[in-house]
């Protein structure tokens, strides 16, 4: 299943290759745009079908997506498990209610993070915030995809566990295998995150 939605992926242009500007500053030899998902809804669907059973091992009372890309990610999840979706603002309002987060939730209760993709542990940290400072407690973070650039080790060591439905390292080498990268393209990746194969 998670071979098709790399394929999936890959096809509809989520996955790319060639020179990329990171928001870190980096430049990647692979790109990842997974915020087209909300133009095929079929893709969509198997990505929160993904998901659902990495969020299922796990305790929590709400899922909390981050704003913006993960929003109809974790709405598509929320709908296929049937459990409660907060967000958490990027900039809380001025008006209205002033809300920092969107959705009902009390405080004590457990909020699993959902993301598209983690590179770093920064944008992570930015929204966990007004979460914890709301009184939810965070222990767990799930991403579609895992840059597997120290990301996960970094939040580790901040007390959080990031559950990755599929690596960086996966992708490429189903790319390969079915002859949709070149052998440039995957040695490319693999050189910049390390040479580790």
């Amino acid at each position: 299943m998670n071979n098709e939605l790399i394929l999936n992926l890959h096809r509809i242009g989520a996955v790319k290759f060639g020179a990329f500007k990171l928001k870190s500053g980096m430049v990647s030899p692979i790109y990842l745009d997974l915020r087209i998902l909300i133009s095929h809804p079929p893709i969509l669907r198997a990505a929160a079908q993904a998901l659902a059973p990495v969020l299922g091992a796990l305790r929590f009372d709400r899922i909390a997506a981050i704003p913006y890309a993960a929003l109809p990610i974790g709405t598509a999840v929320a709908l296929e498990m049937n459990r409660p979706l907060i967000y958490p603002r990027r900039e809380k309002k001025e008006y209205g209610t002033g809300r920092a987060i969107e959705g009902e939730f009390r405080a004590g209760e457990t909020a699993v993070v959902i993301d598209d993709v983690i590179t770093t542990g920064a944008s992570k940290i930015e929204a966990i915030e007004p979460l914890v400072a709301a009184g939810l407690v965070v222990r767990d973070i799930v991403v579609l995809i895992d840059r597997e650039q120290r990301g996960a080790a970094e939040l580790a060591e901040r007390g959080y566990t990031v559950h990755a439905v599929l690596k960086l390292r996966q992708i490429v080498q189903v790319l390969k295998d079915a002859a949709m990268v070149s052998s440039d393209e995957y040695d490319a990746v693999y050189a910049f995150l390390g040479g580790a194969r």
